[in-house]
Order: C-alpha cells, then sequence, then structure tokens
C-alpha cells in the first residue's frame, strides 16, 4: 500500500493523530487527505476508548496478529518481528497523580514502513516529550528515529527514578551511621521498587538490544547506532538496580542489627539493676516474715539501722559490678 486515505486514519478519541513532515514537525491529518506513505503516520490511542478499540478491532493498516496486543493485559517488555515492522511492548515509570513511580506504565508500539500505532491505558509522559519535540519542529523526522526517541525518553524517565532511589539509599546509609533507624516500611518500599524496576529493565533493555541489531529500511546505521546508546545506557541503570538491591539488604541487616543490640542493652541494664538490688530484696523478705525473734525489732533505731544496711549493701554491689567492667 502506497498511500493511505485521511479517513482510514480517523478516530475520534484519538490521543495524537498526524504525519511527521521529515523535517522534525508534524502534519495534521484531514479526512480528504491521500497520505504519502514516504512519510510515517502515527497514530497514539487509549485502547479503553470505544472509538480506539473499534478501530484497533477493525482496521486493515495493522495485521490480525497484534491488534490483540494493542489492546491486551500488561505484560513484561517484548518485542516480535513481523515483516518489516515491530509489535513492541514496553514500560514507563508512573508519573501520573497518586501512583507510585515503580507501579510501571505499559505501553505498546506497532511499526512498520508506514505506521506508526502506539497505545497505552495511563498516561506515558515519554509520549509527551516526543510530541512536543514534534510541535517545536526538532522531533524525529522518520519512524526509526521516532523509535528512537521515545526509547530516550522512556530511558531517561527511568534513569532519573534510579537516580532517586540511589539518593535515598545514600540518607539511608548516612542515617544509619547516626544510629537513626529508618521509618518502619520505608526501607522494605525502597527495596520493592528496586526489585520491580529491576524486573522490568532487564528485558526492556534487551529489546532495546535487539531493536539495535535489527536490519530494517526505515532504520538507517546512525538510528541503530543511537539505539543501542540506549541500551548500554540502560544497562548502567540495570548495574545502578543491582547494587542498589544488595545496599539495602545489607541496611535491613544493618539495621536489625541495631535492633537487636538496642534490646540487649536494655535487657543487660534490667539484668544488672536486678542484680543490684537482689542482695537487699533477699533480707527484706527474710526481715519481714513477721515471726518472733527478729533482731533489733524491740531496738528503737532498728528500721534506720536496716534502711542503712540495705544502702549499703546497694552501693556495694554497685561498686564491685563497677569494678568488674560490667557497668
Amino acid at each position: 500500500m502506497n498511500v493511505i486515505e485521511g479517513k482510514a486514519l480517523k478516530v475520534s478519541d484519538a490521543i495524537i493523530s498526524c504525519q511527521l513532515d521529515g523535517k522534525g514537525g508534524v502534519i495534521a491529518i484531514e479526512d480528504k487527505d491521500v497520505i504519502n506513505c514516504e512519510r510515517h503516520c502515527w497514530l497514539h490511542l487509549n485502547y479503553t476508548q470505544r472509538q480506539s478499540a473499534e478501530w484497533l478491532q477493525n482496521t486493515p493498516l495493522i495485521p490480525d496478529s497484534v491488534r490483540d496486543a494493542l489492546a491486551g493485559d500488561s505484560m513484561r517488555p517484548r518485542v516480535t518481528r513481523l515483516g518489516d515492522g515491530f509489535m513492541i511492548v514496553l514500560r514507563s515509570v508512573n508519573h501520573n497523580a497518586d501512583s507510585r513511580p515503580d507501579q510501571l506504565v505499559a505501553m505498546r508500539v506497532f511499526i512498520n514502513d508506514k505506521l506508526i500505532v502506539s497505545t497505552r491505558r495511563r498516561k506515558v509522559y515519554a509520549i509527551d516529550t516526543v510530541l512536543s519535540d514534534l510541535q517545536n519542529g526538532n522531533g524525529p523526522v522518520d519512524g526509526g528515529s521516532w523509535l528512537v526517541d521515545v526509547c530516550d525518553a522512556l530511558t531517561d524517565h527511568a534513569s532519573e527514578f534510579i537516580e532517586e532511589m540511589h539518593d535515598k539509599i545514600i540518607e539511608l546509609e548516612d542515617a544509619l551511621m547516626d544510629q537513626q533507624v529508618p521509618a518502619r516500611g520505608e526501607l522494605a518500599l525502597l527495596r520493592k521498587q528496586l526489585i520491580v524496576m529491576r524486573r522490568y529493565m532487564a528485558p526492556q533493555r534487551d529489546v532495546y538490544a535487539r531493536l539495535a541489531s535489527e536490519k530494517l529500511p526505515w532504520m538507517n546505521d546512525d538510528d541503530r547506532r543511537r539505539m543501542q546508546d540506549v541500551a548500554d545506557r540502560l544497562g548502567r541503570g540495570l548495574d545502578d538496580l543491582n547494587a542498589g538491591v544488595a545496599r539495602t539488604g545489607i541496611l535491613a541487616d544493618e539495621v536489625a542489627s541495631l535492633l537487636a543490640e538496642s534490646m540487649n542493652r536494655r535487657t543487660y541494664t534490667m539484668s544488672l539493676m536486678a542484680m543490684i538490688f537482689l542482695p537487699a530484696t533477699f533480707l527484706t523478705g527474710l526481715f519481714g516474715v513477721n515471726l518472733g525473734g527478729i533482731p533489733g525489732g524491740s531496738w528503737p533505731l532498728g528500721f534506720t539501722a536496716f534502711c542503712v544496711l540495705l544502702l549499703v549493701m546497694v552501693v556495694g554491689v554497685a561498686v564491685w559490678l563497677k569494678r568488674r567492667k560490667w557497668l
């Protein structure tokens, strides 16, 4: 198919519907247009919207094998080659309101020599970055550079989030050096975020590497080189994630040791206090049996002398513990 009619790309609830102009900008698509397929057309859809879902199921512009994939359940990043095109699933850091960044957003892309169809349910901010570049006239000029720019923006957001987690780890390490235990659940949440990011970014790095190695007419050598650079950059981010998982494991061990040491110190202090007052407790129990013949029972100063004796015993035991370096 060398041309596409504009009405074939008309989706009333499409988020983005345009054609790359080959100069870093975009051209709006009108119903009456007959589009030259030498330049890629781009549709960005929310597959939960009714018109978009119907278009995905009925359009002849995409293969039957990718219809369900473009509107399917979330899955790990992957890439499938379909003739001169790709079906790609990618993950993005979640910058939507009331969501944690580690609750990653799925984005699906079908791209071939004439058409780009990207779908999502929750907003992907990397798409906004690429669209803003196109509107400013310094965006991608073709499908290959579009794909690289999207992957580059996704990696930028992932790298920023990884850097934020790295900074949090440093803060926790510094606080732990000052004997300050992190708030309950803070370390567990950070460790979970690191593990989730590693689980999805590792296959995403492999997707980028696969895209960089494929030979397609609409991806030139410069696009492949840039894609490999993106894969390498994400690989360095994965190294940081692996290091972060190991460091949080050490932090968890140190927190447990610090809490155990604090508990042992309190138990030790209570044991020493009990030891100090043990002789006094024995004497008070002995003299409190209320039987006849207790020494000093008829002496007016007997109680005072007994209290002095108890005080001397307590001080004596404390001095003895101090000399033995138990206190």
